[in-house]
């Protein structure tokens, strides 16, 4: 059996649906409150916070995989994703299970040097420094060695459904609203953005491969890093919108931190929009060649088709 912790989220959602298409239909979805998504799927409702509800969770299972997301509030990230992921990696070794850690670029230096697997951490802000500290528990993890286990990193999200991150809030959701998006601070930056659904994918792929374990691994990205400008003009040829979009300068964006609570939250982000934001996925392309990766054009084409059958 392949459990996913936090089964409620986008990526968890997708990755059970690639697990039930090529690895199995024995799965557990395991949240507060659990939908299936598969007909096959168990679902179990668990607290996260609670070890006992987690480790009965998490029990009889081969594969664990941390998919556990929060909101973007300092305090919550700070009191419980710490706890969350201890109670769930003291599970998997109760289980004796596999434990696959989806993670983010928090942590990462927000400068223009290429992201890869060794980059030294170098966080910026709180969250930054909660989710350099939870890698540095699952480093310790595949250390001490008694069971296996992966990190599987991402960089900032684009995709269909749920999907939620900057990019998606400011340009595409705008966009898909009929309104203009909004670039934040450089328009002529290089990013490196990840579908959703290829992550998802990726995600179960290495939880199933046996020599996967034991490292970290950067999920797979187009080759491509346009611009947010060339990004813009990808999209709303997609979506049937005329390419103007309107950029938030950063001292705008820290006068709104004034007033928006969601913007304060998101403000300790903000550098990385004042450099290039590459990441490298050569060491996971390189291990599994025959891996599709989705490029920019064909991941907006399906958020166009999308949103107009709408």
């Amino acid at each position: 059996m392949q459990t996913i912790l936090g089964a409620s989220g986008q990526i968890a959602v997708e990755l059970a649906r690639q697990l039930a298409r090529t690895q199995t239909t024995d799965l557990r979805l395991v949240s507060r409150n659990p939908h299936k998504v598969n007909e096959t799927d168990t679902i179990t409702r668990a607290d996260l916070l609670d070890a006992e509800q987690t480790r009965t969770a998490v029990d009889g299972s081969d594969v664990v995989y941390f998919t556990a997301g929060l909101p973007a509030n300092t305090a919550l990230w700070e009191a419980q994703f710490p706890t969350m992921l201890r109670n769930a990696l003291d599970a998997a070794r109760a289980a004796g299970a596999a434990f696959a850690y989806f993670d983010n670029t928090y942590m990462y230096p927000q400068d223009d040097r290429v992201q890869t697997e060794d980059t030294p951490f170098a966080p910026v802000g709180p969250k930054g420094r909660v989710r350099a500290a939870m890698a540095m528990v699952v480093l310790e993890e595949i250390k001490r060695g008694d069971i296996p286990v992966l990190i599987a990193r991402a960089p900032e999200f684009y995709g269909p459904g749920k999907t939620q991150s900057f990019t998606n809030m400011l340009i595409l959701d705008r966009m898909k609203a009929g309104k203009k998006p909004l670039v934040p601070v450089h328009e002529d930056r290089r990013r490196t953005l990840i579908w959703t659904p290829d992550a998802s994918r990726a995600l179960a792929l290495l939880g199933n491969t046996a020599g996967a374990f034991g490292q970290t691994w950067h999920l797979p990205v187009a080759s491509e890093h346009p611009t947010y400008r060339e990004f813009v003009t990808m999209a709303s040829a997609a979506l049937g919108r005329e390419p103007a979009y309107t950029v938030l300068p950063k001292w705008l964006l820290g006068t709104a931190a004034l007033v928006s609570p969601q913007v304060r939250e998101i403000r300790e982000l903000v550098p990385r929009y004042e450099h290039d934001n590459i990441f490298d996925s050569t060491k996971f392309t390189s291990r599994f060649p025959d891996f599709e990766v989705t490029g920019y054009q064909e991941g907006l084409g399906v958020i166009g088709q999308s949103s107009r059958r709408r």
